[in-house]
């Protein structure tokens, strides 16, 4: 196999989002955005619950359960990761931050793609309006309360709803610092 990073890489399709790359043996796709970088927001509101948001995706052919989440710099070049992601949860949850902080930031499938994602907890939460995305998304917000939500994520993965696996990171970013110890 050739796993040589000098080899040159060859585009063999792009689109108006993603890019399929050939890599010596590897097959791989590329955000065409700037950065290839999106956001998943860790939300919990003033009432100690988790935000949610449900929507079909294609690829799945399924609705899934997710935690909100964007692209970085989808519509302002050189937006920073923190207004992406205030920006992103009040499109999606109808809810806006005070603060956004990124947590870490690594790959979302390494072997299938050069995306990258930034966890970002969003706080000082505000209802500013409905939510549901823009007119090309139609999203179900759900707040589900903290003490409850992954029990409530399980019931959802029994009634036939894809889930995100980053869910499960998520929650527990929610409950510790990085370094592992409880919030």
């Amino acid at each position: 196999m050739n796993h040589d990073p000098a080899s040159e890489p060859r585009v063999v399709y792009e689109g108006k989002y993603q890019r399929m790359v050939v890599r010596g043996t590897w097959e791989y796709s590329e955000r065409t955005h700037a950065g290839g970088l999106a956001a998943i927001i860790i939300a919990v509101t003033p009432d100690d619950e988790v935000l949610f948001v449900e929507q079909f995706r294609v690829p799945l052919q399924a609705r899934t359960i997710e935690m909100p989440a964007g692209l970085v710099g989808d519509i302002t070049a050189g937006e920073s990761i923190e207004a992406s992601a205030i920006r992103e949860l009040e499109e999606e949850t109808g809810w806006t931050a005070d603060h956004a902080d990124v947590l870490m930031i690594g790959p979302t499938s390494s072997g299938a793609s050069s995306e990258k994602i930034a966890f970002v907890r969003a706080t000082g939460l505000r209802r500013v309006g409905e939510g549901g995305g823009d007119d090309s998304e139609d999203i179900t917000v759900h707040h589900v309360p903290r003490n409850r939500a992954a029990a409530w994520l399980v019931e959802k993965m029994g009634q036939g709803f894809e889930l995100d696996a980053k869910l499960w990171a998520g929650l527990w970013m929610i409950e510790h610092h990085l370094d592992g110890r409880p919030r």
